[in-house]
């Protein structure tokens, strides 16, 4: 739900718009300092982030639960858990109670400074794409909202190095929006594509495809409900259908909101 004003929403866009426009043009040597610097620059900019302001303690921890029973099925005692663009940290933090060691990585700590972290939780700055980690030294990798704020060259340098990072039969679980029912960052109020720090929005197909070339063995859809893991050739149907019908009848089709769950992208590639 957005808590702001409309001059609130017109100014974060305009400023995400235009730090966007940096990163989409920005050759990959200038991206390894300008993904943090971009960060820093939007919550500095922009107090009023949702990131920062949207929850209210009581919301924050439904959300929390939730993500923490969708991880469920993943973790335990001896994991080792990193976690990609953890934002806040508040999951991270949580998951910390359940594993061994976390590992968070982020191109920005402005929104974790003021927090207290556990003593088996590392924060480590990234230029973006790297995963500083020693080769197979990681179980489970997590991210939710990253890889569309990747821009479209890194992310599979980016998923390369995950990859390296993970065990053997380690998991990475990969949540992302749609692409279909886009877009989602903060230009959905404004256009019809994504324009702000949303640099790609992928189908299940797209990051299937390049979950592959990376070299997981095997990929499934997880629906994030008892468990329940599906594989990815319905969805690979059902987005082809999509994705010939006129823009207009698609969107009128994807603002239902059981058609978007089961269409936001919740791949699971195993090593």
């Amino acid at each position: 739900m957005e808590n702001r004003t409309p001059a609130e929403v017109r100014e974060h866009y305009e400023i995400e718009k235009r730090i966007a426009e940096r990163l989409r043009n920005s050759t990959p040597d200038e991206r390894k300092s300008l993904y943090t610097e971009a960060y820093d620059e939007l919550f500095q900019k922009v107090p009023h982030h949702p990131l920062i302001n949207d929850y209210s303690p009581a919301a924050k921890r439904r959300q929390i639960a939730k993500e923490v029973s969708s991880l469920q099925p993943f973790v335990g005692a001896a994991t080792v858990y990193l976690e990609i663009g953890p934002g806040d940290c508040a999951l991270a933090f949580e998951i910390a109670k359940r594993v061994a060691k976390v590992y968070a990585i982020d191109v920005s700590n402005e929104i974790t400074r003021n927090f207290e972290p556990p003593e088996n939780f590392e924060l480590i700055l990234s230029d973006g794409s790297s995963v500083p980690l020693a080769p197979e030294s990681v179980d489970v990798a997590f991210s939710n909202q990253l890889m569309e704020h990747l821009h479209p060259d890194d992310s599979l340098l980016q998923l390369r190095n995950v990859f390296r990072a993970l065990k053997k039969n380690g998991v990475y679980f990969c949540i992302t929006p749609n692409r279909l029912s886009g877009p989602h960052d903060i230009s959905r109020n404004f256009d019809a594509t994504a324009t702000g720090l949303h640099l790609k929005e992928y189908t299940v197909t797209e990051l299937d495809a390049i979950f592959k070339k990376v070299g997981f063995s095997k990929t499934k859809v997880y629906l994030g409900v008892y468990g329940i893991f599906l594989p990815v050739f319905p969805f690979k149907i059902a987005e082809k259908l999509l994705d010939r019908m006129p823009h207009s009848l698609r969107k009128l089709l994807t603002f239902n909101r059981i058609v978007r769950f089961l269409l936001g992208v919740k791949l699971v590639g195993t090593k």
